[in-house]
C-alpha cells in the first residue's frame, strides 16, 4: 500500500533533506525510523527537497510498503524512533496514483526575518537576522512586480536542475509583527533558492538600498548575477503543500503560521 505523511523539522542540524553518506540528513533519519516500524527497508519520495538549514512545518512524503500498520501505529512508532528535531504530524493511506512531488498543485513557503539591531539568541538558526530597519511597504511594492507567471532565471541558483525556469508565483505577501517581518510566497512550484533570492532582493529594497522597481529589473534581466545576495537559509520554512482533494491529504491548520 501507499502511505503519505506530513512532517515538520528544524533543519538547523541537518545537511539538507536528501540522504547522503557520512552526514546527517532529514531523509536519512526518516527512512531509518520508518524502516524500524515497517520491519523492512522503506524509501520515501518528498514533495520538495530542502537545503541545509531550511525548516519545514508541512513537508509531505509518500512511501510504499507491504507492512500492515494502522495510521496511528505509523505515527506513534515513527515518532518514537525520530530525533527531537523531526516529528511526523499526520499519516494516512492514499491511492496508488498519489505522488508527493508530481501530484502537488502548489507549495507555500514562509521566510522569517528578525528585524532589530541585536542578533538573536534562542532563535539563532531559526530566523534570519537583519539589523537594518526594513520598510514593509517598500518590500510589498517590490513584490508586486514578481507575482504572476514569469521566467525566474534571475532568482534560480546556478546549480538549479529544473528543466525550465518559468513558474507561477501566485502570492507574495510581506507583513510585520513587532520585530518580525514575514515573507509568504505561494507558487505552483519553486526553483532552487528561488525564495531565498527573492527575499534577498526584497530585503535590499526594504532597507532603502534599492527602489521597489529594482525587483522588476532583476526579473526582466533573466540573469542571476544581477539579483544581489542569496538570503540565508535560517529563516526559510516550507509550510504547506497543496494536493487535489481526491487524495485526502489535509492542510494542517498549525502549518499555516509559525508565530
Amino acid at each position: 500500500m501507499r502511505v503519505a505523511s506530513i512532517l515538520e523539522y528544524d533543519g538547523s542540524r541537518f545537511s539538507g533533506w536528501q540522504r547522503q553518506d557520512a552526514v546527517t540528513t532529514v531523509q536519512g533519519c526518516l527512512e531509518e525510523a520508518l524502516s524500524k516500524v515497517a520491519n523492512e527497508t522503506v524509501s520515501v519520495t518528498v514533495a520538495g527537497r530542502t537545503d541545509a538549514g531550511v525548516h519545514a512545518s508541512g513537508q509531505v512524503v509518500h512511501f510504499d510498503t507491504s507492512s500492515q500498520r494502522s495510521d496511528y501505529g505509523w505515527l506513534r512508532g515513527t515518532n518514537s524512533n525520530l530525533p527531537n528535531e523531526i516529528a511526523v504530524r499526520w499519516v494516512g493511506q492514499v491511492d496508488s496514483e498519489f505522488h508527493a512531488r508530481y501530484a502537488a498543485t502548489g507549495r507555500v513557503y514562509r521566510y522569517v526575518i528578525l528585524n532589530r539591531p541585536v542578533r538573536p539568541t534562542y532563535l539563532a538558526g531559526r530566523v534570519t537576522h537583519d539589523y537594518r530597519p526594513l520598510e514593509v511597504a517598500r518590500m510589498q511594492a517590490g513584490a508586486q512586480y514578481l507575482v504572476g507567471t514569469y521566467d525566474f532565471s534571475s532568482f534560480r541558483a546556478a546549480e538549479c536542475q529544473a528543466r525550465q525556469p518559468v513558474r507561477e508565483l501566485r502570492r507574495l505577501d510581506i507583513t510585520r509583527q513587532g520585530e518580525f517581518v514575514f515573507i509568504d510566497a505561494e507558487a505552483n512550484a519553486f526553483l532552487h533558492h528561488m525564495v531565498r533570492n527573492i527575499a534577498g532582493v526584497l530585503m535590499g529594497i526594504g532597507a532603502g538600498e534599492r527602489e521597489p522597481d529594482w525587483a522588476k529589473e532583476v526579473l526582466e534581466a533573466r540573469d542571476r548575477t544581477v539579483g544581489g545576495i542569496t538570503a540565508p537559509p535560517d529563516g526559510l520554512y516550507l509550510t504547506v503543500v497543496h494536493y487535489p482533494a481526491k487524495f485526502g491529504v489535509p492542510v494542517l491548520s498549525a502549518a499555516l503560521g509559525l508565530w
